[in-house]
């Protein structure tokens, strides 16, 4: 397999995690006899501080040329007072709009090993295994007409959500494709009883629904949906909703796994695939190497799974990362029982690499006898 990665390790700790994702990368190319090649480009606030904007053309131009993009995090305090197109988050909207990605998946699992880093009681998170797939071009985000008024007091800002049927339905044929590999239901949130929008994602996932008539559809509002994922998160299999719903929901969901710094996310369904953790920048910690590069290795195992259609090795990464865990590695934002061996960013990429290393030793050792 011949792979292009652009990679943009952005902001804050973007840079010190992506870093540990691209070395369990390389592991796998070498042990498996890929070809994986990796072109870092500048984005974010890294890319405003030496070029005036968060994507400049060079940087656009290296991700559609590529096969999938890998993203560390955007984002600093510096930037705030800017415009926003040109925050970094602009950039990022940015590029999600013209790799054309808009199903965001995002896998949830809460590992035996890190059962008790929940805040939760363990009897709620233990054996939780969910999938939020998370409409990512449409809703407020990228809502038309936006803005702030400059006329008159007090100041009017506004923002407009907007779904097109065509929008809604192509988002939940992935999740119903997805919910038939896993335990075939999908939990639709919304908010039908105010919202127009949510009306119409209503009727419309009721539609294709009709179309996987072996998975079972559920629909839930999703201020419910919200507590429920607390109080009962194995009720789950796929939670389909749109932008900023599953913006919020799959950063709730991050209790189960027992640190936001755990899950990873894949961004699919257009001209390139783009793969990032769910954790945004944390400058407080940039630097220190103390971030958990978790997220962002099991976002490269997405990688592998949806882009490379490589599911051995992506099943080698994600095993190696659940290895780790079960012989008491920890970096310091997974709480836990005492006694467990507190590892930085780097040692943590490192002894996941190593298992990755060791997985394939054992596959070749099997497949010689």
């Amino acid at each position: 397999m011949k792979l292009k990665i652009t990679v943009l390790p952005g902001d804050g700790v973007g840079p010190e995690v992506t870093r540990e994702a691209v070395r369990v990368l390389r592991t796998v190319a070498e042990v498996y006899g890929h070809d994986f090649s990796f072109d870092e480009q500048l984005f974010g606030g890294a890319a405003i501080a030496r070029t005036g904007s968060p994507l400049p053309a060079p940087t656009l131009d290296a991700c559609l040329a590529g096969d999938a993009v890998l993203l560390g995090a955007v984002g600093a305090p510096e930037f705030d007072g800017l415009a926003g197109g040109l925050r970094p988050e602009a950039g990022l909207l940015t590029l999600r709009s013209a790799c054309g990605a808009f199903a965001n998946l995002r896998p949830v699992v809460c590992h035996e090993a890190t059962a008790d880093s929940s805040p939760l009681k363990t009897e709620v998170v233990a054996g939780a295994d969910l999938l939020i797939v998370r409409e990512l071009l449409g809703g407020l985000y990228f809502g038309e007409p936006r803005g702030t008024s400059r006329e008159g007091e007090p100041r009017e800002a506004f923002n407009t959500m907007r779904y097109t049927e065509v929008e809604v339905e192509r988002v939940a044929r992935v999740a119903f494709e997805a919910a038939e590999g896993r335990r075939r239901k999908v939990t639709s949130v919304d908010k039908a009883n105010v919202l127009e929008t949510s009306r119409l994602w209503r009727e419309v996932v009721t539609r294709v629904a009709r179309d996987y008539p072996g998975v079972t559809l559920e629909h839930a509002y999703v201020d419910s949906c919200a507590m429920h994922l607390m109080q009962n998160p194995r009720r789950f299999d796929v939670l389909l909703t749109e932008n900023l719903f599953g913006d919020i929901l799959s950063d709730e969901a991050a209790v189960i796994a027992g640190s936001l710094g755990m899950l990873a996310s894949a961004s699919v369904g257009g001209r390139v695939d783009m793969y990032e953790p769910v954790h945004g920048s944390a400058p407080d910690i940039a630097g220190d190497g103390v971030a958990n590069p978790l997220g962002a290795i099991a976002s490269a195992a997405l990688l592998l799974r949806h882009t490379a259609r490589l599911e051995r090795e992506a099943q080698d990464v994600e095993a190696s990362i659940r290895a780790v865990l079960e012989r008491g590695y920890r970096t310091a934002d997974i709480q836990g029982l005492e006694g467990r061996c507190i590892v930085g960013t780097g040692e943590m990429g490192t002894l996941v690499a190593e298992s990755v290393a060791e997985l394939a030793d054992m596959r070749h050792a099997y497949h010689a006898v």
